[in-house]
Formats: structure tokens, C-alpha cells, sequence
């Protein structure tokens, strides 16, 4: 249940801009992005996130880019970020618990997975495999996507963001102990 419910009245007219701007660009505005519209700052903030993952997509490609944000989003346990990106890998015909990687997909997983564990720290050896097929200001972009999704995934987390409906159904299964 979350600790700060979505925005349900009128909001501050800079946020209002950007919630029409996110049902403009994706066709709805999610339970996260209501919770920010409390904060126009916040909001804004956090809603850097898509051109930086745009920045990203343009020398990752797609399928890496959601693969970076996915192994990001499931090492923090956030539930919204990582079901999200599970329907975009399902939605894209892919199992995300049998995900098949190649050596530079491997690698940015990892890197995902380096940066949220051990308060950040990134061992040599994960960052020269990325760096070794990346540019110094695409090493940049892509850490910065990466502290940008933990950022998102600190946010939901914390103040209890509840997991959109239209997402329900991606939701990972419970493991049975």
C-alpha cells in the first residue's frame, strides 16, 4: 500500500504540464508519476529519465537498454521498475526469468547489477567489459541512466508506490518456498 497516494485533484500547473506531456508521449500517466506530481521538482526531475534513456537506446539499442534498466530494477527489488520492464521483455516475446545473452548484453547486465550492490561499486573488471565497447561519453550516459533508474527505483520503493493495474499481469510469480 503506498505510504504516498497518487495526485487524484489538480496539481501544480508545472506538473499538470508535464502529466498532460507523459499522457501525450505514453497514453497514460502511472501511479509513480501522479506520487511525483506532488513535487513539481521531483516530477521533473525524475522525468529526465526518458531522454537520457533515449541517449542511450541510440548507441545500445533497445533490447540492451532494457536489459541494463531490468537487471538495475530487479537488484533493487523495486516492483514497479522491474515489471515494467518485464512487459516490455514479454511484450516483446522474451521469457525475462530464461533470458538468453550474448557476451555484450552479459556485460551490461552486470554493470546494472554491479551499481546497485556494495553502495556502488563497480569492480574493475565488470566496468572494462563495458568499457571496452564503449566510448568514454557513452560510459558517462549510461552510468548516468543507471543512477537515474536507481534514483526511480529508491523513489518507489520508499514511499511505497503501488504497481500500476495495467501491469498485473507481468508481475513475476511468488516463488514457493
Amino acid at each position: 500500500m503506498a505510504r504516498v497516494p497518487p495526485t487524484t485533484g489538480p496539481v501544480d500547473p508545472v506538473a499538470q504540464a508535464e502529466l498532460d506531456r507523459q499522457v501525450s508521449a505514453h497514453g497514460r500517466v502511472t501511479n509513480m508519476k501522479r506520487t511525483l506530481a506532488h513535487s513539481p521538482e521531483s516530477l521533473t526531475a525524475l522525468m529526465t529519465w526518458y531522454p537520457l534513456r533515449d541517449a542511450v537506446a541510440g548507441f545500445l539499442g533497445p533490447r540492451a537498454t532494457t536489459l541494463f534498466a531490468h537487471a538495475v530494477s530487479t537488484e533493487t527489488d523495486c516492483l514497479v521498475c522491474s515489471t515494467f520492464f518485464r512487459r516490455v521483455l514479454i511484450d516483446a516475446g522474451e521469457d525475462p526469468d530464461r533470458l538468453v545473452l550474448d557476451d555484450r548484453e552479459a556485460a551490461l547486465v552486470a554493470y546494472g547489477l554491479a551499481l546497485t550492490r556494495d553502495n556502488s561499486f563497480v569492480p574493475d573488471a565488470v566496468y572494462d567489459r563495458v568499457a571496452a565497447f564503449l566510448t568514454p561519453p557513452q560510459m558517462v550516459a549510461l552510468t548516468a541512466f543507471g543512477a537515474m533508474m536507481i534514483a526511480t527505483n529508491v523513489f518507489n520503493n520508499a514511499v511505497g508506490v503501488d504497481l500500476d493495474e495495467y501491469l498485473q499481469s507481468y508481475r513475476r510469480p511468488r516463488s514457493v518456498k
